[in-house]
């Protein structure tokens, strides 16, 4: 365990370093930071701090540059995290306010995150699992065609277009629309299955044939995990502002952020909205990202977490600010999805 003094110098030279992009001497935390002790005493506690993994020496100048173990203390030791100013709160939520709809949130919110960390930005469309249903509708498109369209309680919308055997009249359709939504509406999807497959008993039997292949639809759309795959992505270009922190080549990181599938693994399972997961280099689970950290939250409510959202950038990176900024915007969904 490392000592206040020693946490002070090292807090100082992450600060310094994120700032400048310089290594940082002895002199120069003396000169900008109030440590007081003399610069022999800060060499020798950077010679402790480098000796114990939390600082090295990039090549053989005087200064030194905070190891991944020392980004993870300095995160680890952060004082919780500061809030945001108020002309940055208000310009989140006037922002987020005008959005007229899922799809529109989430872009705003991806948007929102990338101007205000100047990093990638990643959120992830709520998981259509953890949603409830706010309605369904049959529309008709033909004799033997109609179209299947869930609304969730986060706004989010799904459609299926079903072919049945044999025609639907608008009489079994009005019908079949109405027992549905009595049965459905408020439920978890993954509730609303077991009531689905229920409701072709209550129809005549020569209707069965009909409202099953529909329910079954509707089963489907109810449970089809690639829909908790999307996600949204900003803020790539902010990447060409660091191409010293990644050896000059930002190509493989591109690479990586095309994949949805490695887009979700760094978001990760952030355990609640209320908290901010930070991951840095190798704890972050992708080969071609780890000189890369990656801060993340849950957005949503406390009991049912709909999605999550962050930020990936290099390790030199401004934590405080980055962390705020994450769950500002977390909250700030949260709030708007459950105002619908």
């Amino acid at each position: 365990m490392l000592d206040e003094r020693k946490l002070s110098v090292l807090r100082a030279i992450v600060e310094d370093y994120v700032d400048t992009r310089e290594p940082v001497g002895s002199r120069a935390l003396v000169d900008r930071h109030q440590l007081g002790v003399s610069p022999a005493t800060v060499r020798n506690d950077m010679a402790a701090l480098e000796e114990e993994g939390f600082i090295a020496q990039p090549h053989t100048s005087a200064g030194r540059i905070p190891t991944d173990k020392g980004y993870r203390l300095f995160v680890d030791r952060l004082a919780g995290v500061q809030p945001l100013s108020s002309a940055e709160r208000r310009a989140i939520t006037t922002f987020l306010d005008g959005a007229v709809d899922l799809d529109d949130v989430v872009q705003r919110s991806v948007r929102m995150l990338a101007q205000l960390t100047r990093q990638v930005a990643i959120v992830q469309y709520p998981s259509l699992t953890r949603s409830t249903v706010r309605h369904v509708e049959l529309v008709s498109l033909g004799p033997t065609r109609l179209l299947l369209v869930l609304i969730t309680s986060t706004g989010r919308v799904e459609q299926r277009v079903v072919e049945t055997s044999v025609a639907a009249g608008d009489a079994l359709l009005g019908d079949l629309r109405a027992r549905i939504n009595t049965v459905c509406i408020g439920e978890r999807l993954v509730d609303g299955v077991t009531k689905l497959a229920e409701i072709p008993q209550t129809f005549a039997v020569n209707d069965r044939p009909v409202v099953h292949t529909i329910t079954g639809a509707l089963m489907e759309a109810f449970t089809d995990e690639r829909s908790d795959e999307r996600v949204a992505i900003g803020g790539t270009a902010n990447l060409t502002r660091f191409g010293d922190d990644f050896d000059r080549s930002i190509r493989p990181m591109l690479e990586a952020l095309e994949e949805h599938v490695v887009l979700l693994q760094l978001l990760g399972e952030a355990t609640s909205p209320s908290l901010v997961t930070v991951r840095i280099g190798s704890e972050v689970p992708h080969e071609d990202l780890t000189r890369t950290a990656i801060v993340s939250s849950r957005y949503g409510s406390d009991v049912d977490a709909l999605g999550t959202l962050g930020v990936v950038g290099p390790t030199r990176m401004d934590y405080p600010g980055t962390m705020a900024s994450v769950r500002a915007v977390a909250r700030y969904v949260s709030q708007r999805l459950s105002d619908g």
